[in-house]
């Protein structure tokens, strides 16, 4: 009973870390959100992507608004997004999201992070190429077609529509169709279970299970560092 007992508590704690973890990386971006665009939802598309996020796994809206209310406090921190990369081990390559107030710190994490996990940090130009930057927005499928879908968004940058593991609707536009791909699902009523701006590979790399092991070791340990908001990497 007393070792059921510890997993099931290792498992609550763990949960708990990854709520925190997110709850703190959307505090950044709201931050990020209203430097950019004010505090206003209805005029700051990016802050309205954060909350729409945010309520997706179910960060109380008191949070919500008290992070938005920081953001607009003189004391709080600026944070700036910056982006490092590197390779994991077996070539991997690793784009990492950063959100920072100290980029003197944050390079120096990162960088010792590849380095005892087994990579290779590298210079800004290195490893971007391999990537393409999208919005991706994840749809509920009740309702909708994909068909009509990909006929409905084709003149609001629409790059490919498919379907995840989970039967879930997944638009892809260009970086900067992202409003305008926002704005076309917003007036067609449509609330995405989640809207990000993610690197996705033009390539993967097939690996081992045990090599894949070790690119995801690392990537962990970058995922733990408070300043690292993603970690995009193209292993197959």
């Amino acid at each position: 009973m007393g070792r059921i007992f510890e997993v099931r508590k290792s498992s609550m704690f763990a949960r708990y870390d990854r709520m925190a973890k997110q709850f703190s990386r959307v505090g950044k971006e709201i931050a990020i959100a209203v430097k950019k665009g004010g505090p206003e939802p209805d005029t700051n598309p990016m802050l309205r992507r954060v909350m729409q996020n945010a309520k997706g796994f179910n960060m109380p809206k008191d949070r919500i608004e008290a992070a938005i209310k920081n953001a607009m406090g003189k004391d709080i921190s600026n944070y700036d997004e910056v982006l490092y990369e590197g390779y994991a081990p077996h070539g991997i390559a690793l784009l990492v999201v950063t959100a920072t107030d100290n980029t003197t710190r944050t390079v120096a994490n990162v960088r010792s992070h590849f380095n005892k996990g087994g990579g290779t940090p590298g210079n800004s130009g290195s490893v971007v190429f391999l990537f393409k930057h999208l919005g991706v927005f994840k749809l509920k499928s009740e309702g909708l077609n994909i068909e009509d879908m990909e006929l409905e968004l084709i003149d609001f940058g629409l790059e490919e529509v498919g379907e995840d593991s989970e039967g879930n609707i997944v638009v892809q536009c260009g970086f900067t169709d992202f409003g305008n791909m926002q704005k076309a699902l917003e007036e067609k009523g449509i609330t995405p279970i989640s809207s990000e701006l993610e690197w996705i590979p033009l390539n993967t790399i097939a690996v081992t299970e045990e090599q894949s092991e070790d690119v995801f070791k690392l990537i962990e340990r970058l995922e733990q560092d408070d300043d690292v908001q993603h970690v995009f990497h193209n292993m197959a």
